[in-house]
């Protein structure tokens, strides 16, 4: 038992100094190199002074042959645009009619006859928890759907499909149990 002490007490004399030195220390060099970095980016940059525009005089516009010479001024040099957004917006102008379209609220959804593969969107929601809710409520009704995750501009959308299912009078059973049941959905067709 005598040697386990010694041990332990010679492993807790090997460092000299308490760990608040050694932290007051790293703390230094830490300060010293952000010093270092903030006076170096203090500096002004160097930049080349251009000598002020003289006004041309009339001496200066003859040559040799008594015509006048052809000069540029000065502030017709084209600078570099930062942004051409005005310069490429009036050709994109979209005009729009001024006329309403016809169509009316109240007018019930035609049964689909082009023949095909097709998916019925239940809704599109920002979070798993609400597309889980019109998943369960499609579930109530006897309907079976999933969730499909969908990234647009950076944004998470969960998407309730319903299907796909080619045949067409069940896609068109399902359409119309879903408006009774006050539910909208955005028919997709997939292919032929």
């Amino acid at each position: 038992m005598a040697k386990r002490k010694k041990r332990r007490a010679s492993r807790a004399r090997k460092s000299e100094y308490p760990p608040y030195v050694w932290m007051l220390f790293g703390l230094a060099i830490g300060l010293s190199v952000a010093f270092a970095v903030y006076v170096k980016d203090r500096e002004p940059p160097v930049t080349a002074k251009s000598a002020a525009p003289q006004p041309a005089s009339l001496k200066n516009t003859i040559d040799g042959n008594s015509e006048e010479a052809k000069t540029s001024p000065v502030g017709d040099k084209p600078a570099n645009k930062r942004f051409t957004f005005y310069d490429i917006l009036p050709n994109f102008e979209v005009i729009t009619p001024d006329e309403t379209p016809e169509i009316a609220a109240d007018v019930a959804p035609q049964a689909i006859e082009e023949p095909g593969v097709y998916v019925l969107q239940a809704g599109s929601f920002s979070t798993n928890k609400d597309a889980d809710r019109r998943r369960a409520e499609l579930a109530l009704h006897g309907i079976e759907s999933h969730i499909q995750r969908v990234k647009v501009n950076d944004r998470n959308y969960h998407r309730v499909y319903i299907g796909p299912t080619d045949d067409l009078d069940e896609l068109n059973m399902l359409r119309s149990r879903l408006r009774a049941a006050q539910i909208d959905v955005f028919r997709i067709r997939l292919s032929d």
